[in-house]
């Protein structure tokens, strides 16, 4: 049983690909004081999507985020993204080349973003 505000699976991210299922997520993500974290097609490949806003807890401090966005520059380098984008509450990544790609990264950083959210609530 999935506890509200908890990473997700990989396979329980939402395809937020149109509007209203994106706006639906992040309606879900807000009543559960949870992360967002979506993936959506782009053109012929996905995007993934995370924003730590949705939730009402303490954001994620900036030296937590540089090792987020230390391994999503890795995937640059690695040649599974070609872009991100990172402040201090939203990553994204695109284009990923499939859809279970897409879903295992938007996975991991879900679950690191939370494990970093945690550690500083409680330090």
């Amino acid at each position: 049983m999935l506890t509200p505000g908890m990473p997700l699976q990989a396979a329980l991210i939402p395809d937020c690909s149109e509007l209203e299922a994106h706006r639906a997520a992040y309606k879900k993500a807000k009543a559960n004081d949870a992360i967002f974290v979506c993936i959506a097609r782009h053109g012929q490949r996905w995007k993934v999507q995370l924003d730590a806003m949705a939730s009402r807890k303490p954001l994620i401090p900036d030296q937590s985020m540089t090792v987020l966005r230390s391994a999503a520059e890795a995937l640059v380098l690695g040649g599974i993204a070609e872009q991100i984008n990172i402040g201090a509450d939203y990553i994204s990544m695109w284009p990923i080349r499939t859809e279970e790609e897409a879903r295992a990264i938007a996975a991991t950083f879900h679950a690191a973003m939370h494990g970093l959210q945690q550690l500083h609530i409680l330090v």
